[in-house]
This record gives C-alpha cells, structure tokens and sequence, in this order.
C-alpha cells in the first residue's frame, strides 16, 4: 500500500535523476495534451509532425531543467523557491523552443519541426501548472500519511500566526521524524482571526482554557514571536503554566542556522526567558576606545562574572588580556572555550590574589593598564562560620592587587561588589563592603582611578538559585525555599558583565556605579513558575519545602546603604552612589588591622569588622551575640565556630 510504503521509507529522498525523468515525461506529455487543447479537443493535426516534435521537446525541457536545477528540490519539502525554479525552468525551454522554431524556418533543417505560437504558450502553463501540482500533491500526500500513522501524535499550538510563526509550522510539518500536528494559531491580531494558514485556523487568545486544551489535546504550546519583550512574553506564559501543557518558544531569527528554523532549536521555555531584563548590546563604541590597545589583568578570571568579563572583552581590539585564576580546571576549560572560538591573544594563569610576591612580578611583567577585579568569595552560608578565609580572600586580596595597581600605576581598576555589602547582616556582605570602603581610601592616594562596581543575584551563577532548583527538579523535588517571603533581584551574568565593562569605561575614579536590577523576584513564586515550566504540577508532582532562613541570610536586598542616594549617568541602567564621607585615614588603619589580626589568627576579627561597618547586623546567625555584647547586653556570648 501506499501509506505503508511511505512509511517505511520517510528517511529515504528521491534521486534528484528521477525527478528529472518524471518532469521530462509530464512537460512532454503536456505538450500532446496542448495540442488536443488546440485543436478544439480532438486529433485532427499531424501526429508525425508530433512524434517528430516530442523528442527534441523532451531534449529541450530537460537542459532547461539542469541550467536552472528545478529537479535537485525535496519533493516533500517543496516551497516557494522551488516554484520559483520550475517557473525558471519552463520560461527558458520556451524561449529555446521558440529560437529553434524560427532558427528552422530560416535554415529548413527539420522539415516538420514547426510549432505554432498557440501550442508554445498553452504548453508552457500546462507544464508549469503541472509540475507544480504534483510537487505539492506529493507534498500533501506524503505529510497526511505521516501524520496519521505516528501513534504517538503530538498536537501543537502556535502563539503568533506571523511570518515567524508561519516558518515554525513549517519547520515543524517537514521534519522528518516530528510526530506534530499544528492544531492552531493564536494571535491577538483581530484582522486573521478566523481565518487559515497553509490550512491551519487563526484563533484568539481568548480560548486558551482549559476545555479548549483538553478539548484538542493540545501537549505544547510554542511562542513563536520575534522582538517580544520578556515582560509581555512572562505575562503570556504566567497565563499558560497553570494548563496541562508543555511552553516553548522560538528563538530570534538571528540565531537561526543559515537563516533557516531547525525543530531542535525550539527549546522549553526557561524562567531565564521571563525576568524582564533587556537584552544587552556586546559591542560597544565607548568601551571598544577605553580598551584599545591596552593590556587588561581580570582576576577571579574563570568565574561566573570573571569569564564572561573575559568573553566580551575578547570581542574587543586591545593589547593583550590576562586572565587570573586559582581553580586550574575552570580556568583550563575557558581556555578551551576561547581557543574553540578562534581567540588567542590571551594569557590564562593559575594564581592566587592572596600571593603578592606572585601578583607583583604579573604586574612589572605584563603592566596593565585596565585591572578588573573578581576574585571574592561570595556564598553567604559558608563563609559565615569561615570568617578567616572571607576576610583573607575578600578584603586582603582586594587589598593587594588595589595596592599593587596603585604601585604600578594602572589607569583604572574596576572592583565588583554586591548588594549584600550594603547594611550587611553576614560575614560575606561585611567583607564586601569592607573591600569597597578600602578602594575608596586609595582612591586619594594617586592617579589611578578606583571604580566600584555594585549589583545583585546573576542568573546561572555558581550558588544561584536556579541553577540549584533544577537540580532539585530532576531529582524530584522537593524544591527548597528558606523564606515563603524572601525575595532577590536578578540579572542575567552577560548584561551584569556588560554594564561593569561599561561602568568602567565611564568611571573617573571614586565612584561606586549602581546597576538597575529591575523589580525584585519572590523567590517561592519563582520556584512554583520552574515546576510548571517543567510540565510537571505543584505540589501534586513536585513539592516546595520551606527550610528556614539560613545563617547571614537576608528576606530582601538593596542596593543602597542607609546615608546613599544616587545621581543619573547617560545609561539609564547605570546609576552612581553618593556615598557618606570616610575617615580615609581612620578607615585604612583599621582595615589594615583587620588583615593582620586576621593573618595571626588573633581572635577577635568579626567584632572588628563590625567596627569598621556599624551597619553590619548579623542575622539568622550565632554572631548575633556579638550585636548583643555591644549593646551592653549582660549575657556572656558564647561563639563556638567564629574567631
């Protein structure tokens, strides 16, 4: 049968000889047949002034067909273009046809080859009308049979019936192995509502419901629509999570191979795509001029934001770029990355900012002129109860390559901070905040500009929280909350990396830059949207477990400390600090006490750092008995696992 035929040979393509053969016997056979056209329906012509005429047509059509290669076409993927080649093909037979026929006349070579311009013209439609016909009734012939006999039929809805739209379905519809049936288009344009494309009926979005979705057993619905914001795209899924289907969208054509859609690039909606963070432009003119033919050191280099520092960067024309690391792997794997990317002119080195004999000789060997620092240690519970490595890596570090880049006179050194270094209530923010007042102070010292960078949670970081919940996901759950209440900001690590790249081009010394981070996201609502975007239910599938908050851990973040405003600059999402006034000399003093304790192992050292932050209120923590002890209070704390 048929159907059992196609079936079984779906991967299979037709020879394009084949092809070539069946459309040289059709353009031939139309030739009779527009003959009987001519002649009113009848055989009242010459038929061996045919015969004489049929091969030389057949001779004629098929050099027509190889000059335009209207046979190497996909049968079952026809298209416009294809069309577009047979149309080639029959308009250059005519006109080789018709200089044949008064190439004839004047020289009398073929005494029967004469061919009436009537016949050449109703020829000409009847082949093309023919071989555009059969491409397609073979096209629609060969998907019906595939679509019905996939047991495992899978029924789809696509949200927008726009050119992007129409090009999924037909991605969809020609892949050879899609068990797809295109159910629908959804799409708010009232003018296609109601109406068909390529078959397929335009509905508005008034009948996503339930019954309609169990109605039509509908398992996915795809958002095919360019340039939508990811605020408007997270109000459209946000209305879908709670229906038994799948969501997934189509990325934006730029990201297309060779300009054409693959059904492997439709990919599951991630709650990356929802956060309405605006998508970042990587070149740009300001920082292409403050990077050109320097040398620029990025310490923490194989990090989260270090890396992708790095990857922009290597998009740009400067001297040569050096990147710092301490974890040999992470580092040897961006190493690769950059090689496989086609980038070489860099320079990965294992070392440790702690090391300033290792960190000094770096300087008077490469001497950068841009030094980004992002080295740090940052996870909140860990570093609580390790006060001693928080303090060594975070403010000592800073302190070394700061000093060394005043040393060696570097034009500017960009530090990236966090939100947790304002008012702080653990270990790690304290620390932060601590490196941050320490490069203000040697701001004062000399010509090297001191730019502080200061933004909140990056998407897909190492210890973030979506990376963590997908973890839990494909384990089962369930999803671990601390607080039903606490909330984050977030901000995709390339658009963070982007705006410290452009800070720091801005930046004329002294300045802490504030990153706009949007509105801040409920991390309980975040972890319910990421099990239904999983197309499991909650709680019947996958469960949210409230853990408590852990030691050091804020409900909310800010961006500002108590005292701080902020001033505009020309990027909107940028914003500078006015920052209360330090005691520069007072600060250094004890923040170089703070390292020494802490190199000896003095005791003592998280009292100090209180000291040099008063706005540093441990939370959630047993250093709260420290806030306790300086308020006067008469109970002897007792710290069992804090210096």
């Amino acid at each position: 049968m048929l159907k059992d035929y196609l079936v079984s040979n779906a991967h299979r393509y037709a020879s394009k000889w084949l092809v070539l053969l069946i459309d040289v016997c059709m353009i031939t056979f139309s030739f009779v047949l527009s003959y009987i056209i001519r002649f009113n329906l009848t055989l009242n012509f010459d038929i061996d002034k045919l015969l004489v005429q049929l091969p030389i047509i057949a001779l004629i059509s098929m050099a027509a067909l190889v000059l335009t290669g209207a046979h190497k076409g996909v049968v079952r993927h026809t298209g416009v273009r294809d069309v577009y080649n047979i149309f080639n093909a029959i308009c250059l037979s005519s006109i080789l046809l018709i200089s044949i026929v008064l190439l004839n006349r004047e020289l009398g070579i073929l005494e029967n080859f004469t061919v009436p311009l009537g016949i050449i013209i109703i020829h000409s439609l009847l082949s093309f009308v023919a071989l555009t016909a059969s491409r397609y009734v073979f096209k629609s012939l060969f998907n019906n049979f595939m679509a019905r006999d996939f047991k495992a039929n899978k029924n789809v809805l696509i949200y927008g019936a726009g050119e992007s739209g129409i090009l999924t379905q037909n991605a969809l519809v020609n892949h050879t192995k899609s068990r797809v049936r295109v159910v629908g288009y959804v799409d708010e344009d009232t003018k296609k509502v109601g109406k068909h494309i390529n078959g397929v009926q335009v509905f508005h979005k008034d009948v996503l419901q339930r019954e309609f979705f169990i109605k039509n057993n509908i398992s996915e619905v795809i958002f095919s629509i360019q340039n939508i914001t990811p605020k408007n795209l997270k109000k459209l899924v946000e209305g879908l999570v709670d229906f038994p289907v799948q969501v997934k969208i189509v990325p934006p054509v730029e990201q297309w191979i060779n300009g054409e859609l693959k059904v492997s690039q439709i990919k599951q909606v991630q709650i990356e795509d929802l956060l309405d963070r605006v998508p970042i432009n990587i070149k740009n003119n300001k920082i292409s001029e403050e990077v050109k033919n320097k040398v620029i050191l990025v310490t923490g280099g194989a990090g989260s934001i270090g890396s992708e520092i790095v990857r922009q960067l290597c998009t740009y024309d400067y001297k040569s770029l050096i990147i710092i690391d301490q974890s040999e792997s992470a580092l040897y794997d961006l190493q690769q990355e950059l090689k496989q990317n086609g980038y070489h002119n860099f320079m990965p080195i294992v070392g440790d900012v702690r090391d300033k004999n290792r960190l000094n000789n770096l300087f008077q060997e490469y001497k950068p002129n841009i030094v980004f620092h992002a080295a740090a240690y940052k996870h909140v519970p860990l570093m609580e109860y390790n006060a001693y490595e928080a303090i060594k890596i975070n403010v000592a570090g800073t302190k070394v390559v700061a000093d060394l880049s005043l040393g060696h006179k570097v034009d500017k050194f960009i530090f990236i901070s966090t939100d947790k270094a304002v008012n702080p209530t653990n270990v790690m923010g304290a620390t932060k905040r601590i490196a941050e007042m320490y490069v203000s102070c040697m701001q004062q010292k000399g010509t090297t500009k001191f730019i502080t960078t200061r933004f909140g949670n990056v998407l897909g970081s190492n210890g973030s929280v979506i990376p963590l919940f997908k973890k839990q996901i494909e384990k089962g759950g369930p999803l671990t909350v601390t607080h039903e209440e606490v909330t984050r900001f977030f901000m995709t690590i390339p658009e963070a990396s982007q705006l410290v790249l452009e800070a720091g081009a801005m930046g004329d010394g002294g300045e802490i830059f504030i990153f706009d981070m949007g509105e801040s996201v409920k991390i309980y609502d975040l972890a319910k949207n990421m099990i239904k975007l999983s197309g499991l239910r909650y709680p019947e599938d996958i469960n949210i477990k409230i853990t408590g908050l852990r030691p050091g851990e804020k409900l909310y973040e800010e961006l500002l400390a108590n005292g701080e405003n902020t001033l505009p600059t020309y990027h909107k999402k940028i914003m500078i600090s006015k920052t209360r006034e330090l005691d520069y000399t007072l600060v250094r003093s004890k923040i170089d006490e703070l390292c020494v304790s802490n190199m000896f192992f003095n005791g003592g050292t998280v009292s100090l750092m209180k000291e040099i932050v008063p706005e540093f209120i441990s939370n959630n923590s047993e250093l709260c008995l420290l806030d306790k002890k300086k308020k006067g209070s008469s109970k002897k704390p007792t710290l069992k696992k804090v210096l």
